[in-house]
């Protein structure tokens, strides 16, 4: 029980773990930018491959 005081008070390692939440947090809207542009720039890339070899 005394460990678990001593974590809880501490703040040392306050400041890594919200630097470790937002870059976490960065990253989880990253991946869902990328997930949310990804089919439209797939159709997009197709459309000028189409128009690339009709010329």
């Amino acid at each position: 029980m005394e460990l678990f005081n001593r974590i809880v008070r501490e703040e040392e390692g306050q400041d890594l773990i919200e630097y470790v939440l937002i870059a976490g947090f960065i990253a989880v809207v990253c991946y869902l930018a990328i997930q949310a542009t990804g089919q439209s720039v797939s159709d997009m890339w197709g459309k000028v491959s189409s128009a690339v070899a009709a010329a």
